[in-house]
Parts: C-alpha cells; structure tokens; sequence
C-alpha cells in the first residue's frame, strides 16, 4: 500500500438481509482527492456508505491509514 492512500476498501460484500446489494467492492482514495459517488436510483450508493460507516453488516476490509486502530476486518 502506497504511503499517499488514506482510505482503502478491499472485497466489500453488504446487504439487506438475504439480498445481496453490492459484492467485490474495491475503493482507493488518495490524500488531496475530492470523491464523488454517482449512480441511479437502487444502484447502491447509500448502501455502501452505510456499510463503511458500518450501520450495516458487511464483509471486507476497511482501512483508515493514518490511524491503524481502524483497520476492520468487516464481517
């Protein structure tokens, strides 16, 4: 992992239940990077911020770098 990468998402897997809404999700941003996160309706924005913000279960691996006490594996 590069020293410049302050969120990194690995194999993120989330959902509602038994339905699965977002599988193999893989996210690197950057220091100084401005994010932007574009999709229609029912495409999986909001479930994928409730899933870092682990509202919701998910599985992968989250990683804040500049703190390691936020590595997670999600399960």
């Amino acid at each position: 992992m590069s020293d410049d990468i302050v969120l990194e998402i690995g194999g993120l897997q989330a959902g509602y239940g038994p339905v699965p809404v977002l599988y193999g999700i893989d996210i690197c941003v950057r220091e100084g990077e401005i994010v932007c996160l574009v999709g229609s309706n029912g495409a999986g924005k909001t479930t994928l911020l409730r899933a870092i913000s682990r509202i919701i279960p998910a599985r992968g691996t989250l990683r804040f770098v500049h703190d390691p006490a936020w590595l997670l594996a999600l399960v």
